[in-house]
Order: C-alpha cells, then sequence, then structure tokens
C-alpha cells in the first residue's frame, strides 16, 4: 500500500511538474531547519499532500500576451496537516493564469510543533518571487498572496507580520482561519500550528485579527455563513480589523457553500465569486 501511495505521488508530481512547467525549491540546500517528520510525504484521497518536508513551489507562468505584470503566491489549505494541491492549488493558478496573472501554488512544510516554519516558508516563497520579478517578466509591486480555510491563516500571517522585503501587494483570503482564540478558531488547525495548550504569547502571534495596521495589504476576502468548519466569524473579525485601520478591504458573503468551496462550480449562488474576484482585481489594476 505504501508503495502504491508512493508511487500515485510521484505521478500527481510529475502532472503538476509538467503543467507548471518548473519546481522552485526554497531552499537550495534544504532547510536549515527540520520540522521533525519523519514519515515519507505521500498522498491522499486524490490531491491532499501530507507530511512535507522539502518546501517547493510551482511555477504557473501567464501567457505574455495576457500578461501585465501580477502574480499571486497560493496557499492551499490542510489544516495544516497537508495541502490540497488541486482543488486549492494548481485549479486557482490556472483561473488567474487565464486572467494574465502568473501564479505559484506553494508546498508548506506542516508545523509539526514548529509554529514559524510554515511562516517562514510562506515569507521565504514570497521573498524568492520578488528577487526573480525581472527573471520572470513580473512587476514587483504587484505580487500578492492568496490562501484557503488554514492556508487562508498562513497567507493573512504573511500579510500582517512582514517586513520590507517580504509584505505581499495584496491578499485574497477564502474562508481563512483568522484567529487562535480558541472559542473561535478551527480547533485541528490551532492545535496542529501552536499546539493543544499553547502560551497566550503564540495564540496573540498568530492570531491575524490583532495585528492589521495601516500598511496591512488591500484584502479581498469570501466566505459562506454556513460554514461547519471554521466559523464565519473568523472573517467577519478580519474585515472589521481592516475597516478600522482604514485598510481597502471587500468582503462576499454567500448563503451557502459550506467549507472548502475553491472554484468548483455547484449550482449555488457561492458558484459566482470569482466573478467578484475578477473585478476586484480589475479595480486594483491588477488585471486589465
Amino acid at each position: 500500500m505504501k508503495k502504491l501511495m508512493t508511487f500515485t505521488l510521484m505521478i500527481m508530481i510529475s502532472i503538476c511538474v509538467l503543467n507548471a512547467q518548473q519546481e522552485i525549491k526554497l531552499y537550495k540546500n534544504g532547510p536549515a531547519e527540520s520540522n521533525g517528520i519523519k514519515k515519507h510525504e505521500s498522498m491522499l484521497r486524490s490531491d491532499f499532500v501530507i507530511n512535507i518536508r522539502n518546501p517547493r513551489m510551482y511555477f504557473y507562468p501567464a501567457a505574455k500576451e495576457k500578461s501585465i505584470g501580477s502574480s499571486v503566491l497560493i496557499c492551499p489549505g490542510g489544516g495544516y496537516v497537508g495541502v490540497s494541491v488541486i482543488k486549492e492549488g494548481e485549479e486557482i493558478a490556472k483561473w488567474f493564469n487565464d486572467l494574465g496573472v502568473t501564479a505559484f501554488v506553494l508546498y508548506y512544510r506542516m508545523p509539526n510543533g514548529h509554529s514559524d516554519i510554515p511562516l517562514k516558508d510562506a515569507q521565504t516563497a514570497l521573498m524568492i518571487i520578488k528577487k526573480g520579478a525581472k527573471e520572470w517578466n513580473l512587476d514587483e509591486h504587484k505580487i500578492g498572496v492568496m490562501g484557503f480555510s488554514a492556508g487562508g491563516h498562513l497567507a493573512s500571517t504573511v500579510g500582517t507580520h512582514f517586513t520590507k522585503n517580504n509584505r505581499p501587494d495584496f491578499m485574497i483570503l477564502a474562508y481563512p482561519v483568522i484567529t487562535m482564540n480558541k472559542k473561535l478558531t478551527h480547533t485541528g488547525s490551532r492545535e496542529n500550528l501552536i499546539g493543544k495548550d499553547p502560551n497566550e504569547k503564540l495564540v496573540k502571534f498568530y492570531s491575524s485579527e490583532l495585528h492589521v495596521e495601516k500598511n496591512t495589504p488591500p484584502t479581498f476576502m469570501v466566505v459562506a455563513t454556513d460554514d461547519d468548519v471554521v466559523p464565519v466569524e473568523n472573517s467577519y473579525m478580519f474585515y472589521k480589523a481592516l475597516q478600522a485601520k482604514n485598510v481597502p478591504a471587500e468582503i462576499h458573503t454567500f448563503p451557502k457553500g459550506g467549507h472548502g468551496f475553491g472554484m468548483r462550480k455547484r449550482g449555488l449562488e457561492v458558484d459566482n465569486w470569482p466573478d467578484f474576484l475578477k473585478k476586484w482585481l480589475q479595480t486594483n489594476k491588477l488585471i486589465n
């Protein structure tokens, strides 16, 4: 069974490399620190990669005739256990490509008791994109971050804990985990990131709503109010925090959609959210 799973994973990764054309390692000689995971990376279901120890991103370049230089780092969700690399990765990257936006799908390491590791990987990926902007014909002032669910938490952490060298220019958050407040968070994401009994310092550091400032990037958000996995209050509190600091922000809520809807059509009103995102990208001059 293990051999079969490994073989399947190799096939899926090969497909990703083929479609994306390029795999970019975040650390050429491997990461300096270990997340302590000993098991081999493997695939659950058809698109959920677990036990990630070797962080990387896959490059989906936009066609030159469509591109105006915008790019986005995509952080798939997975409760800080793994990453949903197709529904919240490759499919999203291809949607952006159709709009002329270059995309990078991030395979970040799981924390496994090391809460700083996912953030380090995402920040490193963002810096790689910024440094490679000229080579890839990207506008260094139009590099954003997007995340889904726990990947949305990672993206929001990137957008609220940054330096001059790794600040994203915009954020897109889909049904995100935002807070580590025990009463409102997604329990699995919280425990996998900061442990079952974290100290208050960790709780506050990873509660993104507490770190919004006036220079937090402009943000687009989407969520379904019937989300039974991540309380919708996560999105609301972050939106209110953005408003309080006069950060340009837009939130779209839908009555039905649940959690993890991605961009797949199901005959629901929430299916239309990519149209709102497209308009937002146009308004912010990220696409034509």
